[in-house]
């Protein structure tokens, strides 16, 4: 579904991400685990559009990327769960909903969808009319997935969903992480807590000083020494 091939991207004379190869087949999850700092993040913005890349390729479903502008990448059925959540902290949880299907749904369908995101998402139909920015981590993070959710998307981009929250809520994040890839779709993880992502993961990548350091499947890293002694803490 998404294949990156020999991806090169700069900022100004760092080179951030170099020669980085990752395919995500459709309906897997796929990790990508590595240290802060690593490029993790300039990844997923080169695939949405927000960072551009110097060389190399990037296909969504045969088509080619790096030449897209974001907003039309907007389009194409691929939804971005940023690090830090982003939600519109002045606007209230349904409003930040309908500015998930803003640009992808027709309207008839934005009331049907944001019902899905509701029993999905029970604790934000409870505070539906409540400002995103007074919400805690937890209820924070599932509005950004819920609002991602708004477009129907084929792939989820996930940055970072257990940053900043709680042992118990991080457990709730992943089981609904886990839920929706037997539900089929598709995910591509970026997560600094790599015993939960490879827990759930099919495959994973090891991204070390923005290069691919080591691939495989996500329980043969769960078991590799140098993964675990690195990532792990055994």
């Amino acid at each position: 579904m998404l294949k990156i091939d020999n991806l090169n991207v700069h900022y100004g004379v760092i080179h951030a991400i170099n020669d980085v190869s990752i395919e995500v087949p459709d309906g897997q999850i796929v990790t990508l685990i590595g240290a802060n700092g690593a490029g993790k993040t300039t990844i997923l913005h080169t695939i949405t559009g927000l960072k551009k890349a110097t060389s190399g390729s990037i296909l969504w479903n045969d088509k080619e990327l790096t030449k897209e502008h974001d907003y039309k990448i907007v389009n194409y059925k691929m939804a971005h769960v940023p690090e830090g959540r982003h939600v519109f902290a002045n606007m209230s949880v349904q409003e930040n909903l309908e500015m998930g299907a803003a640009f992808t749904a027709e309207k008839s369908d934005t009331a049907e969808l944001i019902e899905d995101v509701y029993k999905r998402f029970p604790r934000l139909r409870e505070r539906a009319k409540q400002f995103a920015g007074t919400l805690s981590g937890g209820e924070q993070q599932m509005l950004a997935v819920g609002r991602a959710l708004m477009s129907r998307p084929k792939i989820l981009l996930m940055d970072e969903p257990s940053m900043g929250l709680s042992p118990i809520l991080v457990q709730e994040i992943f089981k609904i992480i886990k839920e929706l890839h037997e539900q089929g779709l598709t995910i591509l993880l970026v997560e600094q807590n790599a015993r939960m992502a490879l827990s759930i993961a099919d495959q994973g990548y090891v991204l070390e000083n923005g290069r691919i350091k080591m691939h495989d499947k996500a329980d043969e890293l769960l078991r590799n020494d140098e993964v675990r002694k690195a990532y792990l803490g055994v």
